[in-house]
C-alpha cells in the first residue's frame, strides 16, 4: 500500500455544473482542496456573491491512489494530471508544500492567485521571512504590485499555482 499523497487532479465538468468533482469527493470523505475566490452572479435580477474555484478544473486530493482509482474509473470527467515524459505517473505535491500553501490561503480573507505565467520578474521584490503572526516562520518573496501600499507574501506551489497573502509590515524581515 502506498502512502497518502496530495494528487493534482482535474475536473472536466462545466464550471456551472450542479455538482463539481471536489464537492462529490468531499461528500465521500476525501480531503480535498481547491483554491476559491468570491464572484458576483446575477440570479433572478439580484446580485449574489458566491465562492467558486479560481481554476474550475483544478483540485488537490489527499489520499492513496488505490482509493482514488475506482472513483476516477467511474467518473469520466475526473482525471489525474500526469507528469510529462512518464507513462501515466500522476502529478503529486509534497505534503509540506501543500500544507504551507493551504495555511497561507486560509490565513487571509483576500488571497490573490496567480498562474506561473502571470508572475513577472518586476513583481518579485526581495526575499523575506515572516516573524510573528499567523504566518510566523514563512519565507518567500515580497510581491510588488503597482499602486498598492499593501505588503504581500508570495507562496508558490512550484509550476502549478501561487498565492499572495497580505502580511503586516511589522512582521516582515528581509533575508540577506
Amino acid at each position: 500500500m502506498t502512502d497518502l499523497q496530495w494528487f493534482v487532479m482535474r475536473d472536466l465538468k462545466r464550471p456551472n455544473s450542479k455538482q463539481m468533482a471536489y464537492q462529490l469527493l468531499e461528500e465521500q470523505g476525501f480531503q480535498v482542496f481547491t483554491p476559491k475566490v468570491w464572484r458576483l452572479f446575477k440570479e433572478g435580477g439580484k446580485s449574489v456573491r458566491r465562492e467558486v474555484p479560481y481554476i474550475s478544473n483544478l483540485l488537490f486530493v489527499y489520499d492513496r491512489r488505490e482509493n482514488l482509482d475506482p472513483i476516477v474509473d467511474t467518473l469520466p470527467t475526473l482525471q489525474y494530471w500526469w507528469l510529462r515524459h512518464t507513462w501515466r505517473e500522476p502529478m503529486t505535491v509534497p505534503y509540506a508544500d501543500m500544507d504551507r500553501f493551504i495555511h497561507a490561503v486560509e490565513s487571509t480573507d483576500t488571497p490573490r492567485f496567480y498562474l506561473p505565467s502571470e508572475i513577472t520578474p518586476e513583481m518579485l521584490n526581495r526575499p523575506i521571512r515572516i516573524v510573528g503572526g499567523p504566518l510566523d516562520g514563512y519565507e518567500g518573496t515580497l510581491l510588488t504590485t503597482r499602486g498598492s501600499k499593501t505588503k504581500r507574501l508570495l507562496v508558490e506551489l512550484s509550476g502549478l499555482l501561487a498565492v499572495s497573502v497580505e502580511v503586516n509590515p511589522d512582521f516582515i524581515r528581509l533575508i540577506g
